[in-house]
């Protein structure tokens, strides 16, 4: 096992863990439980990118190849998605938070759909969950696994990859079009006008 696994793997498990509470934020029914649990992964997201961040800094801060650096260089796959991450899900992690806010003065105030299709949006939960698939590579790579897969593992974990992202994104789209039309009032159907009066 190489010994840089270990600063990979505070990182790895923080994303992992973002993402799977993020993927559980729209099965909540309460605004309370909502903010408390939107509060934590706000607080995970913050943490994750700051050790993203961190791992090249000091890298950059020594000189040399260190250990530091070797980690840094598994990062560069999650660097995009985390890129995301910090410009789209922080922002809207804060409005949820504020919003689920608003109603949680007591403890059973159910959470409105609109909120919970919030909480579904493929912006806040696909971009956590794809950087912490994009540091599998890493990992695996460190822990010396990736010698027995070998190069012509490449295409197929590519493969693997790509359809493993498609089929989170769809089922995020899905599941957030699905409570945004919950969330819309209930169109009124107005009666058919009546025909024509003779006198």
């Amino acid at each position: 096992m190489q010994s840089h696994l270990a600063l990979l793997l505070p990182v790895i498990a923080v994303w992992w863990t973002a993402g799977y509470l993020a993927d559980g934020l729209p099965r909540l029914n309460h605004a309370r439980e909502l903010r408390r649990h939107t509060g934590w992964l706000l607080a995970l997201t913050l943490t994750g990118l700051g050790l993203t961040v961190a791992l090249p800094v000091a890298g950059l801060a020594t000189v040399g190849p260190t250990l530091a650096d070797r980690a840094a260089d598994g990062l560069a796959l999650a660097a995009l998605p985390a890129l995301v991450v910090a410009a789209c899900t922080v922002r809207r992690l804060r409005r949820l938070w504020a919003g689920a806010g608003a109603l949680a003065a007591a403890p059973g105030t159910p959470a409105p759909h609109g909120l919970r299709a919030a909480a579904a949006h493929p912006l806040l939960g696909l971009p956590l969950q794809v950087t912490g698939l994009a540091l599998l590579p890493a990992v695996i790579a460190a822990s010396g696994a990736g010698q027995f897969l070998g190069p012509a593992a490449t295409g197929p974990a590519i493969t693997v990859a790509a359809l493993a992202v498609a089929v989170i994104g769809v089922r995020h789209a899905l599941r957030h079009n699905r409570l945004a039309e919950r969330a819309m009032p209930e169109r009124v159907s107005s009666p058919r006008p009546a025909g024509a009066l003779h006198v």
